[in-house]
């Protein structure tokens, strides 16, 4: 048998936790017998998982015996790991053990080295501070796992059942992950990245800077088809001028600005409303449904349509909306 071992260390995300467990535990071969035995670790016999306490039957000497090591997130990753585990980990690496981490897990995963000149995700919220952390790690936050062949990475949350099924599929073929999908309830493969759940904010300006008026103004009218020129003149600047304190107080061009508010105004249409795709296009502001379909998937990760499903409230006949 395949043995999976879970480290759980003080402040583990239960659901990091229990993830690999289930998706992992809910494989069988066709003959049905399960591929994989898992096994949870930890450096003491208890840990804390917020509401709750675990009880770790194994230590860290089970991670020596695992061909698959994962590393939950904690609620407080910490920069330097307690002792033995980097030790174990990097140990187990350097004999071929598989090793992956889940959301802010990455940030163990970091902290051994093991990630240093490698693309590696987690929780897009936790993206910026990973690379702050850990230069020599390239961090994409866009995607839903990373996979290194011998390390891997996923996404927050619902990612790591995403990765665990990759992996299942990696080790013993689509027909067992599919199988471990359907007990999961969620498809083998999500179209899309984590791009799609990334919240866009608009790029800020500082309270009372010159621009304000303006990009108030560029929000509420972004419907139109508005150029450069038209914006200067609103402004009462130049273009060169405008570029400037664009750049000085956003951070942007005024027409990168302007895309990224129509596309926030496409996603909350798509989310609403039942209006069609070219209609959200012209009401964003977009030329055309084609520039509006190839635009939303640069910056969102996927198709208006893809987003719209995943992110729509229905509402049931003779219901409310659902919550």
């Amino acid at each position: 048998m395949h043995t999976v071992a879970v480290l759980a260390l003080d402040g583990v995300i239960p659901f990091d936790l229990s993830a690999p467990i289930d998706t992992f535990g809910w494989a069988r071969l066709p003959d049905g017998r399960a591929p994989y035995r898992v096994r949870v670790c930890s450096v003491r016999e208890e840990v804390s998982a917020g509401a709750f306490t675990v009880r770790a039957p194994y230590g860290l000497d089970a991670l020596a015996e695992a061909d698959t090591i994962i590393l939950p997130g904690v609620a407080e990753p910490p920069r330097t790991l307690p002792a033995g585990v980097a030790e174990a980990l990097r140990a187990a690496a350097a004999n071929g053990t598989r090793i992956a981490s889940i959301c802010v897990g990455a940030f163990l995963f970091a902290a051994t080295g093991l990630l240093d000149g490698l693309r590696a995700t987690t929780h897009w919220r936790a993206a910026g501070q990973l690379a702050a952390s850990y230069p020599a790690v390239t961090v994409d936050p866009n995607v839903l796992y990373v996979d290194n062949g011998q390390f891997l990475t996923s996404a927050g949350a619902a990612a790591a059942l995403d990765m665990c099924l990759h992996m299942i599929r990696r080790d013993f073929g689509s027909a067992v992950a599919a199988h471990a999908a359907r007990m999961s309830v969620m498809p083998l493969e999500r179209e899309g990245g984590q791009a799609q759940f990334i919240v866009h904010d608009l790029p800020p300006a500082p309270a009372g800077a010159t621009l304000e008026p303006l990009l108030q103004w560029l929000e509420d009218h972004c419907a139109r088809d508005l150029t450069l020129d038209e914006i200067a003149a609103k402004a009462g600047m130049s273009t060169r001028t405008l570029n400037r304190r664009f750049r000085e107080q956003t951070g942007t061009t005024p027409l990168q600005w302007l895309h990224r508010a129509r596309v926030r105004r496409a996603q909350y249409l798509l989310e609403t409303t039942p209006y069609p795709v070219e209609r959200i296009a012209a009401q964003a502001g977009f030329g055309s449904p084609t520039a509006f379909r190839e635009r939303f998937r640069r910056v969102v990760g996927t198709s208006p349509q893809a987003y719209r499903k995943a992110f729509r409230e229905e509402t049931p006949a003779g219901g409310r909306a659902a919550s």
